[in-house]
């Protein structure tokens, strides 16, 4: 066992401790328990995107549209094939993570600025997509006219309050980050990371960079998608905003802001930028000049993003 081992494990320790004591701790300092949910909702997307960005080194501005497909997979579920919390969501993952999956091939093979453009461009084909089927998603007016519906454990009916959706949130967040370790910790993850640092000598060593590229982008649609169904659930609506390229630069923003190459990373970020926007947004219209100008400073003051500090300083010691 390394000398930061038992660090690590005691921050992990507090890290969940305050997550699973949020609804009580959140009102206290200003928050409310669907702001928790938002925070992991999120944490999920950019930590699987992060498996892409962050881990093997390719820049998607388009992952907004699994996050999408995600959610209309769970919208359209309830609202039109059966009022099943777990089919809905079982639904929207399978739905954006198989289209990643199809999508891979299509940019699997790019790379820098062209792999970026090219995400952008799918994420906005469905966007338009959504936009205008209208008697099925709603078009620009989203799709309304669903709700979670209760969990059902043989005789045991658990309603989904505000409450306890936080917990089948934080419990689907346990699940996608002990993957997600899991993978990086593997050879595959392993494989992931000296893509990132030196494609082309993988390449010399007769490594199929391709393949693992798609591997990354197909799985980082699962987890995106799986983040999307639990967005519709939490505010019963989605619309074709969920899948716009905006979105998907926000998620870049809150890697970066936290450290890309932390695995914990996206979640500060995410912290960071989501309490920012909810605060900011109830005292000024301009909230988001100002939530620019804190991403500005914190990419001067720290590089790495505000966990890579902390990386870099164990690598020197």
């Amino acid at each position: 066992m390394s000398l930061h081992e038992p660090r690590r494990i005691a921050t992990v320790a507090v890290i969940w401790a305050a997550l699973l004591a949020a609804p009580w701790w959140l009102p206290l300092v200003g928050g409310y328990t669907a702001l928790g949910s938002k925070v992991l909702i999120y944490a999920i997307a950019t930590m699987g995107l992060n498996l892409l960005l962050g881990f093997t080194g390719g820049l998607s501005f388009g992952q907004a549209a699994y996050f999408g497909l995600g959610a209309y997979g769970a919208g359209m579920t309830l609202k039109y094939l059966a009022p099943s919390t777990p089919l809905a969501i079982l639904v929207g993952v399978l739905a954006g993570g198989i289209a990643a999956t199809i999508l891979g091939p299509l940019v699997m093979r790019r790379r820098g600025i062209y792999f970026a453009m090219i995400t952008i461009a799918i994420g906005q084909l469905f966007y338009f997509v959504m936009v205008r089927w209208n008697e099925v998603t709603g078009g620009e007016d989203g799709l309304a006219g669903f709700s979670r519906q209760p969990l059902h454990f043989g005789s045991l009916t658990l309603p989904l309050t505000e409450t306890n959706f936080y917990y089948l949130v934080l419990v689907c967040f346990t699940v996608a980050v002990a993957i997600m370790w899991t993978l990086l910790q593997s050879p595959l993850g392993h494989t992931w990371v000296a893509i990132r640092e030196n494609r082309r000598r993988v390449e010399f060593l007769g490594v199929r960079v391709e393949r693992y590229v798609w591997a990354a982008f197909a799985i980082a649609g699962f987890i995106t998608a799986l983040a999307g169904t639990l967005n519709a659930l939490l505010f019963n609506f989605t619309s074709p905003q969920d899948l716009h390229w905006i979105l998907s630069g926000n998620f870049v923003i809150m890697i970066v802001l936290g450290g890309m190459r932390s695995f914990f990373g996206p979640l500060l970020g995410v912290l960071i930028f989501v309490v920012a926007q909810d605060y900011l947004s109830s005292l000024t219209g301009n909230w988001m000049t100002l939530i620019g100008m804190i991403f500005v400073l914190i990419v001067l003051l720290f590089p790495r993003g505000i966990l890579g500090i902390f990386d870099g300083r164990q690598k020197t010691a």
